[in-house]
C-alpha cells in the first residue's frame, strides 16, 4: 500500500482515516518538487511568427520547393 502524506512539526502525517497497525514497518521517501512542466504554447512560443515571407502554397507545395519537383 502507497499513501502521501506531509511532514508537519518533524512528523509524518498522514491522511485522515488511514491507520496503521503499532510496530508496522514503513518506508520513507522524500517526493521532491518539481517545476510545472512548459505548455505546448510555450514551448512553440518562440516560433510563433517566424513563417513571414514563405510563399502561401507551401503546405500543398512543399515537395516543390523541397526537391524541385511538380508543383501540385
Amino acid at each position: 500500500m502507497t499513501y502521501c502524506g506531509q511532514v508537519k512539526n518533524g512528523v509524518v502525517v498522514l491522511p485522515e482515516g488511514v491507520t496503521l497497525r503499532e510496530g508496522s514497518i514503513v518506508r520513507v521517501e522524500l517526493v521532491e518538487e518539481t517545476t510545472p512542466a512548459l505548455s505546448l504554447a510555450e514551448r512553440l512560443g518562440e516560433w510563433s511568427g517566424k513563417g513571414v515571407g514563405l510563399p502561401e502554397d507551401l503546405a500543398r507545395n512543399h515537395d516543390h520547393y523541397l526537391h524541385g519537383q511538380t508543383r501540385r
